[in-house]
């Protein structure tokens, strides 16, 4: 079983694991099938666009699409784009010669530069200003950069990988996004489910949270009780596997024995956005019943599931994996994890 979790790809990979795809743990129907899209696109050199919310796990993802291309042996270079300021993001992606500018002492080879044979990974790209979406069209229309400062072009081979957080359909029809750009980054697409659509998955990342906090930190804590797990699977999860770790560290670490309860969790719902979220999270309950009623109706024919719904097999297709619904056939293939009871202490 797989070892590691959402963690910040900066850190030590998972003990055995080869590669990061290895070391993703995850239980949910719907999170099997993103790993498997995962699986078949890394080999193809495709850019490739990765959509969910913050906190979902995107740029592991990215690096997963990395360790697993012909590009593996090569530089993974990530760039946060709305953390770097618009004047300083062109010479932080093309690099700049030096006294190219006021304070350019030295030379500096860019993030696109210093990919060059392996991948790209720019996330939050539908924070990118307008002016450097055009002249990244430019560099993946010619694969040619040339430094601030410089006139030499220089031939560069990367992979993109972009991700976003954000509806850029919708920002291209506000004229906040260019089109050419999105058909460009965007060979295929990869829907990166919210926490809350993993079901049964919030309970299981936090029991590895735990023991992996309990473990680096030499705290003797050693699970949930059943109050606090009955919690953990209840929450809304606004800010995604994130939120769940730092939400599992903090209660390590500040666990009075060992054990820990709901009230160190501290997850009860800020009221101003607590009945949204509930609402939201009942009504995709009650649409994952209708699809689970269906199915087992048709006995998991999909045409005739889909015909019963009333919608496409495309469109059913979606619902499964936001649901995480896995059909019998999926079912006998997704992995089987270890029963979370065993960190369950009543």
């Amino acid at each position: 079983m797989m070892t590691s979790a959402f963690d910040d790809t900066s850190r030590p990979r998972a003990l055995g694991a080869a590669s990061v795809f290895e070391s993703i743990v995850y239980r949910s129907a719907a999170m099997s099938a993103v790993l498997g899209d995962i699986r078949r696109i890394a080999p193809i050199d495709v850019s490739v666009l990765l959509l969910g919310e913050n906190g979902t796990g995107k740029e592991l993802l990215a690096q997963a699409i990395h360790d697993l291309s012909r590009r593996a042996k090569n530089p993974f270079i990530a760039v946060n784009c709305p953390a770097i300021p618009e004047t300083l993001l062109e010479s932080e992606l093309f690099g700049h010669e030096r006294g190219a500018f006021t304070g350019a002492v030295q030379q500096a080879v860019g993030k696109i530069e210093a990919a060059n044979g392996g991948t790209l990974f720019l996330d939050e790209i539908g924070d990118m200003p307008s002016l450097m979406q055009v002249k990244l069209l430019r560099f993946l229309q010619s694969r040619v950069i040339e430094r601030v400062g410089s006139h030499r072009s220089r031939q560069i081979d990367v992979r993109i990988v972009a991700a976003t957080n954000q509806n850029l359909e919708q920002q291209i029809a506000e004229g906040r996004f260019r089109q050419d750009l999105f058909y460009r980054i965007n060979q295929v697409t990869v829907q990166v489910p919210s926490l809350r659509q993993r079901e049964g998955e919030a309970g299981f990342l936090a029991i590895h949270f735990l023991r992996r906090f309990a473990n680096e930190h030499g705290r003797d804590v050693r699970a949930f009780t059943p109050d606090a797990l009955r919690e953990i699977e209840a929450y809304s999860w606004p800010g995604n596997v994130r939120e769940l770790e730092n939400r599992v560290m903090r209660a390590v670490i500040m666990a009075r024995g060992p054990r820990i309860a709901a009230s160190d969790l501290g997850l009860a719902e800020e009221p101003s956005r607590g009945g949204v979220l509930r609402l939201r999270h009942a009504r995709q309950r009650a649409e994952a019943d209708v699809v689970r009623q269906a199915l087992a109706q048709c006995g998991s024919n999909l045409s005739q599931t889909a015909k019963l719904l009333g919608i496409s097999r495309p469109t059913l297709y979606g619902l499964l994996r936001q649901h995480g619904i896995a059909t019998s056939r999926q079912r006998r293939s997704t992995p089987v994890a270890p029963d979370p009871d065993e960190a369950l202490e009543a």
